[in-house]
């Protein structure tokens, strides 16, 4: 149904509403758990199902099409949420329709994937990832809920908590990346933004944080895929970012399409009851992920889609996301004993009470003021921010000779498939953004930069995947007549993100071909990079002069790669994920376990009989944490407090850090733990810390971390989280390689 018909339906459709439009009215209501308790003792059981029922809008495609025909379930009173409806004018008709047609008058819940921005587009997650800057974290899903909120969004699915260590997946674009330690904290920070201070307030959104739980463990990297693992890894690398966002107050939870040890996450009671709800005391309800219901039964796992849905509720789901099961079999389970009407009604209640949170009770229109829209979206201060978390984005992973940064009076050629990109510079994943005039592309950012347009020249050369060569040789004149090449390369938007799984995260097409003829000219070239993943760039890391990392940056993208590329803006972004040397390392990441023989690189005078490759070295091409800088940044004086610290004390860790470079710049200094010996075995190192800070040329900064026994605890052979004494060592750094060692002692 298109919005034409809908608005047809309408027009037909007598509406009896809370507010209607034109009026203002305030609505006391009891305080929550006795208006709900209120409400749901006058509602029936298919009432209360339907509030466990979502559908889809004709919007934004993020699934499989449905069949679903929306509206006529809205009318029949058969649904609670509606999916993938947007701005003010659409989810007003659609929430108008539902007024009408409910008893109780209980309003529609609207959800939308709002990832990292809404229309001002920031960063894609895993580049805002790489700022290390948890403040830009929390202002970009500000602004995205700001934004969204005023377009009629009341519920994002985001943020995406998934720890990855496999590039292959595409949806590591949507998440914080390897790391445990970094993704809980970039986790916290992104509720945080997006539910406020309060979610009565216009400014907020409820977040919901997917997928529950390891969907980034998919093997081979391929989305949807089985997972299987041990229950110390589950809790020690890939739930802890969970259950910071219960700590962060998440009003809901989305589970995942994978299974974990035969069980699909959708039907798993163990992890939505008794983890997530019991142990963690999570007080929101969860969603399916899209058909996660249906799905059960090509897993093997249900045998129909009654015995799907009675899975799912009594696992702890509380709303079925596209999938009409709930909405067909749940009365039927109920009246045959397989679901009992508590576990409805703690369903039911959860949902409730999120819409309560909203103030939908008070005022079902509240997000549908046409004004506030107006004067919300592509606000200035909005821009800005998206620019400055492009700006913290960038890392700079090669720079020969400090070819960067660029200067106003060389004269460089700009080539490459997305110089002039304006569509795939903000991503996958990203809402509403548009990608058709608004976004700022490389081309417009270097013209806004550079005045003498005799300096700067564009050739695209070459597509991303086309291998025609019919504008290479118009490409190669313009920079053969340049004192530098700016190649700007990378992939597709849709590359990366849901079912976008690769075997090849080579560039793709004939840019590499392209580079090479670049290099002939024996002019200094710049690589820039677009992309959601990590590539294999080992070819380039060799050949290219400089590389700068720029992910999808965004809505104000162009702006910022001219920013950084001219040098107004020092880059400071370092890496949330291990870029491989080649695919076959893959899983590759750097708090990896030691083996009984482990290589020790090519001085190893055992060669042979060591967990290694013949045909390449062990190590990655660019580390977990690394990202260079125009400046130069040396670290010294590594102190502890203590040699032995106490199972109630604090161990103060401190380093000198100095910029020994021309220009200020910003450093992410970085704290890494090993456990020596432990009852079970223990990562090389984990990141335990970090802090990024500002340090003008010629500046020592002294920079201290804090260290307790809490932060020394895992799953010990009895599957205890405990802190076991012992010997610990401590490095302080740049990247996860830091060699700047000491020592200190877990004591009894």
């Amino acid at each position: 149904m298109n919005k034409r018909t809908l608005l047809l339906l309408l027009a037909c459709t007598t509406v009896t509403v809370y507010a209607q439009k034109g009026k203002k009215s305030k609505v006391v209501i009891k305080p929550r758990t006795e208006f709900v308790t209120e409400l749901m003792g006058k509602m029936t059981v298919d009432e209360k199902i339907a509030q466990l029922v979502q559908f889809t809008a004709d919007g934004t495609v993020t699934g499989p099409k449905s069949g679903s025909n929306f509206i006529n379930e809205i009318k029949k009173g058969n649904v609670g949420s509606i999916l993938n409806a947007t701005n003010v004018q659409y989810t007003r008709q659609i929430q108008e329709v539902n007024l009408a047609n409910s008893r109780l008058k209980i309003p529609l819940l609207f959800g939308y994937d709002v990832i990292h921005g809404y229309r001002t587009i920031f960063p894609i997650t895993l580049g805002e990832t790489a700022s290390w800057d948890l403040n830009i974290a929390r202002i970009a899903s500000e602004v995205a809920a700001a934004e969204a909120a005023a377009s009629g969004v009341h519920w994002t699915f985001a943020p995406m908590v998934d720890i990855s260590r496999d590039p292959r997946w595409g949806r590591v674009s949507e998440g914080a990346g390897e790391d445990t330690y970094l993704g809980s904290k970039m986790a916290f920070a992104r509720v945080k933004g997006f539910q406020g201070n309060s979610l009565k307030d216009l400014n907020t959104i409820l977040a919901c944080t997917k997928h529950f739980a390891a969907y980034g463990a998919a093997e081979a990297g391929r989305d949807y895929n089985t997972v299987d693992m041990s229950e110390r890894l589950l809790r020690e690398t890939y739930l802890p970012p969970f259950k910071a966002t219960v700590d962060a107050g998440v009003a809901t939870f989305m589970t995942s399409f994978n299974e974990i040890a035969g069980v699909p996450s959708t039907g798993n009671k163990w992890l939505v009851n008794n983890i997530l709800k019991g142990e963690w005391g999570f007080k929101g309800f969860v969603v399916t992920d899209y058909t996660g219901i249906n799905e059960m039964i090509p897993h093997g796992y249900a045998k129909d889609e009654q015995h799907a849905g009675e899975l799912a509720l009594t696992a702890g789901v509380d709303m079925d996301m596209v999938g009409a099961v709930f909405l067909k079999y749940t009365k039927k389970n109920l009246e045959e004993g397989k679901v009992t009407q508590a576990e409805i009604d703690d369903a039911c209640r959860r949902i409730l009470e999120a819409k309560y949170d909203l103030g939908l009770f008070e005022d079902p229109y509240r997000y549908n003021d046409a004004k506030r829209e107006k004067e919300t979206i592509y606000k200035k201060e909005f821009l800005d921010a998206a620019l400055n978390a492009a700006n913290k984005s960038m890392v700079l992973l090669k720079n020969s000779n400090n070819v960067l940064p660029l200067k106003k009076e060389q004269k460089v050629a700009f080539v490459g498939p997305l110089v002039s990109d304006e569509y795939n510079i903000i991503g996958s994943w990203a809402a509403t953004g548009d990608r058709n005039g608004y976004a700022v592309s490389v081309q417009e950012g270097i013209n806004k930069f550079i005045t003498d347009k005799s300096k700067v020249s564009f050739n695209k050369g070459v597509e991303i995947k086309d291998t025609k060569r019919d504008n290479i040789q118009a490409a190669l004149k313009a920079a053969a007549n340049a004192d530098v090449i700016v190649a700007v390369m990378g992939e597709f938007e849709n590359q990366t993100g849901e079912a976008a799984s690769q075997v090849d995260i080579n560039l793709p097409g004939i840019q590499k071909e392209f580079l090479a003829e670049l290099k002939k000219l024996g002019k200094p070239v710049v690589l820039v990079l677009m992309n959601g993943r990590p590539l294999t760039l080992g070819w380039e890391s060799e050949n290219m002069d400089a590389i700068l990392e720029a992910w999808f940056p965004g809505t104000m993208g162009g702006d910022a790669i001219a920013q950084t590329l001219y040098g107004v803006n020092n880059p400071s972004g370092k890496l949330p994920m291990t870029f491989p040397r080649s695919v076959g390392q893959v899983p590759i990441y750097y708090n990896h376990k030691n083996t009984g023989r482990p290589y020790l690189g090519a001085s190893d005078p055992e060669q042979k009989y060591k967990s290694r490759y013949t045909d390449s070295d062990n190590s990655p091409l660019y580390e977990f944490g690394y990202g260079l800088s125009y400046t130069t940044f040396s670290y010294g004086n590594l102190k502890l407090s203590t040699q032995k610290l106490s199972p109630n004390g604090k161990l103060k860790v401190s380093v000198d850090v100095k910029n020994t470079g021309n220009f200020d710049g910003e450093e992410v200094v970085q704290l890494y733990v090993k456990d020596v010996v432990g009852s079970v075995t223990r990562p090389v190192r984990e990141l335990k810390g970090f802090n990024k800070t500002l340090i003008k040329k010629g500046e020592t900064k002294t920079i201290e971390f804090e260290l307790s026994p809490d932060d020394l605890r895992f799953y010990n052979i009895d599957m205890k989280f405990v802190a076991e004494p012992g010997d610990f060592e401590v490095f302080v750094g740049g990247s996860s390689n830091a060699d700047l060692k000491s020592t200190f002692e877990l004591v009894k």
